[in-house]
């Protein structure tokens, strides 16, 4: 009985994944200056704490469809706080932040014609 136990306790830490809200960025920018931020985004993360490991499935997680997102999430042992992926801990208790241009585009987006 200790094994459903523990598949239920796992089931109680993980929320399923919503895409994030509708957001505008302060001025209309161009895919390519998303691209960047996410980038810079994802190259200084693991900088500011937290595991590599980790902060690589999220990176999947956030550029994966929903369905495999949240199979990334739920293999890592990652906590999400908030459905949109914004606020996750993993099983150790760091905290990681995600802002929203990393999981979805802004309304304001300038498509490249």
């Amino acid at each position: 009985m200790g094994c459903v136990g523990s598949t239920q306790k796992g089931e109680e830490n993980s929320k399923k994944l919503r895409k994030p809200k509708p957001w505008k960025h302060t001025q209309p920018i161009t895919s390519a200056e998303l691209k960047q931020m996410r980038d810079e985004f994802w190259d200084t993360a693991p900088h500011y704490g937290g595991q590599k490991e980790i902060w690589d499935a999220l990176r999947a997680a956030a550029e994966a469809d929903l369905s495999l997102a949240q199979a990334i999430v739920d293999s890592a042992g990652i906590i999400v706080s908030s459905t949109d992926m914004t606020l996750c801990y993993d099983e150790r208790g760091a905290k990681y932040e995600l802002p929203k241009y990393v999981l979805s585009e802004p309304t304001n987006l300038i498509r490249d014609s």
